[in-house]
């Protein structure tokens, strides 16, 4: 099978790309490939980079980033095993647009926290 020709629609109810769409946009998703474009990273280290992230959910979701091809796990054959991940190209190329929605919802706080207290004061 080609997957050249295949025709990829996010919109579409069975399209493969909602699972992967479904873990780069998660929480934790966003915050490991943002934080991962720093450089590599042991997975104590990405859990203390990415705070309040459990140590559960980092592995599902660095699994998930692997099996998606976003993130490259490396065990080095030491005693103990060390083990590394990192960001392949096509992982990069979206944490990019990831980084620049954080910057911009950053950005955007001072407007959002002010909209947020006039909504709840008028409840």
């Amino acid at each position: 099978m080609s997957f050249e020709k295949l025709v990829f629609d996010v919109f579409a109810k069975n399209c493969t790309s909602r699972p992967v769409m479904d873990t780069v946009t998660s929480r934790w998703g966003i915050l490991s490939l943002a934080a991962l474009l720093d450089g590599t990273y042991r997975f104590n280290e990405l859990r203390r980079r990415v705070d309040g992230v459990s140590e559960k959910m980092l592995s599902q979701t660095l699994h998930a980033l692997e099996r998606d091809g976003l993130v490259l796990r490396t065990v080095q054959s030491t005693i103990p095993p060390r083990v590394e991940y990192s960001i392949t190209d096509p992982g990069r190329r979206i944490a990019t647009k990831l980084a620049e929605l954080i910057d911009l919802l950053q950005a955007a706080m001072p407007d959002i926290s002010a909209a947020q207290a006039r909504y709840d004061e008028a409840r």
